[in-house]
């Protein structure tokens, strides 16, 4: 009765021990311009992607030589909002900023800070006054103004049969010149993945 035990005792520590060891993860760094898509939803390389092609676009439209040609300084912009109404949780900011330094690469575009960031600076220019030598001190009003305003949306569709399913992503931007509210650019990119599988979770 007691090597019954035992041999049962042996095989369940076996067996957990074999449950543990299947388990196991394995995690390694890679390189971060790889693409390693798991799903067909928005990833890292899609805002890359959308953001090098927008930034493209954009310079190439007349808008940015005209704007030099008239006031001969690079255009200021700032961006106001873009609105993800699409089916899933996308991070608009990362793209934003993707957006930004591509644009700010090209030496063609200065960027007005947000709202947000604009008050905190804010913040810091008055503690400067109080607090800052006369020399090293900001002075107030002296701030940047934006020439033109940056927004858009991001919407997607999902068509899905079974084990097959096709996303579908629009990424539409404008550019709004602040004096006249004329849009001097308006760029659109696409993205559309197709996945198969055995079966879809909900």
């Amino acid at each position: 009765m007691k090597n019954t035990k035992r041999i049962s005792f042996g095989l369940v520590f076996i067996s957990l021990f074999g449950l543990s060891a299947c388990k196991s993860t394995n995690v390694q760094r890679v390189d971060v311009n790889q693409e390693i898509a798991l799903t067909d939803k928005w990833n890292d390389k899609d805002s890359q992607l959308v953001a090098s092609a927008m930034v493209d676009d954009m310079l190439s439209f007349p808008w940015i030589d005209q704007h030099l040609k008239k006031e001969g300084e690079r255009p200021a912009v700032i961006i106001q909002r873009i609105r993800n109404k699409s089916h899933e949780h996308i991070p608009v900011e990362t793209f934003l900023n993707d957006l930004k330094r591509s644009l700010l690469r090209s030496g063609r575009v200065d960027f007005v800070a947000s709202n947000d960031v604009r008050n905190d600076v804010r913040a810091e220019r008055s503690d400067q006054e109080l607090n800052a030598s006369a020399n090293t001190q900001n002075a107030m009003g002296e701030e940047l103004g934006a020439d033109y305003a940056l927004s858009g949306s991001i919407n997607s569709t999902v068509d899905q049969d079974g084990g097959k399913r096709v996303t579908f992503y629009q990424i539409d931007l404008r550019l709004i010149d602040m004096t006249n509210n004329r849009e001097v650019w308006n760029g659109q990119k696409k993205i559309k993945k197709y996945q198969e599988r055995s079966s879809f979770g909900l």
